[in-house]
């Protein structure tokens, strides 16, 4: 089976990697010349856009920011459905709008390509590492077919439903929960600082604690370091994820009373820090108050 990547940042970039660990022949495509370089360096295969991973791949991950970069990817005349065989699959690791997917899936019918609606949680490390934890939405057949290209890059396989959206749906619910937990990290870690409490003493409590998991002590590890950038957890991405959340819940009229204080937390850190990572959203609170958090 030969695999595609279109789209390889700090997410796909790693899918590739380990897609070729585990000997898949790949093909990449990315705006970027370094990410293509760095790409080719890893033993991919430079395509020239996405007809050309198209039509080299049996299974391509679609890795790109938002639902209409993953529209265009697909849908251009030089796009994936115009240019791969049939009986093929497009991955969607993307974190789209669940209604963008269905979009998706529908506009696909007909096409003998199948679609593998599955968001990924792990972030950067999970990427690199090939630990991510899929939450895949396709009939079974399909999820059997392509199994061995999606554990390649996986630690954890969720079938969540097989209609497209199913797997969108429950990121969406899954990044308003570490939205919010990160959101409290940031609060609770400025509220220490100003009360005199040290960074190392917190760090300990916390992840000692019921309260601690991954998601509050890797925010915290990064506050009380002083590690705002380049950890591989852009703010962009989680105030994107945060704002499909709540559209979400607006097309379904549930109230998200935590999660939207958790957007604004992080639309007030990507305002004033936009380059950061999620960490930075503490910087705005600790400017509010005139107290730092250190190790």
């Amino acid at each position: 089976m030969r695999a595609g990547v279109i789209g390889l940042g700090d997410m796909g970039s790693g899918l590739a990697k380990n897609l070729i660990a585990h000997g898949f022949e790949t093909s990449g495509h990315d705006l970027l010349e370094n990410r293509m370089a760095d790409f080719a360096a890893l033993g991919g295969r430079r395509a020239t856009g996405a007809a050309d991973v198209g039509a080299n791949s049996d299974a391509v991950y679609i890795m790109v920011m938002n639902g209409d970069e993953a529209k265009s990817v697909l849908f251009d005349e030089d796009g994936l459905v115009a240019n791969m065989s049939p009986g093929g699959a497009v991955i969607m690791t993307a974190t789209i709008k669940p209604r963008e997917a269905r979009e998706i899936a529908k506009a696909m019918e007909g096409s003998g390509i199948h679609l593998i609606d599955s968001p990924v949680s792990g972030g950067f490390p999970g990427a690199q590492s090939g630990t991510l934890t899929l939450m895949a939405a396709a009939p079974d057949e399909v999820l059997d077919k392509f199994a061995p290209v999606m554990e390649a890059v996986s630690g954890v396989i969720h079938r969540v439903g097989e209609s497209a959206g199913q797997g969108q749906t429950v990121k969406a619910c899954l990044q308003s929960l570490i939205g919010s937990i990160f959101s409290a990290t940031f609060e609770a870690s400025v509220l220490a600082a100003k009360a005199g409490v040290g960074g190392s003493i917190l760090h300990k409590v916390f992840s000692t604690s019921s309260a601690g998991c991954g998601c509050a002590n890797t925010a915290l590890e990064n506050i009380i370091d002083r590690k705002f950038e380049n950890t591989g957890s852009g703010i962009g991405t989680m105030h994107k994820d945060l704002t499909i959340s709540l559209d979400l819940a607006e097309e379904l009229e549930v109230p998200m009373l935590t999660a939207s204080t958790a957007m604004q937390i992080f639309h007030a850190g990507k305002s004033k820090y936009p380059e950061g990572d999620n960490w930075a959203c503490t910087r705005v609170i600790e400017d509010i108050v005139g107290a730092q958090l250190h190790r």
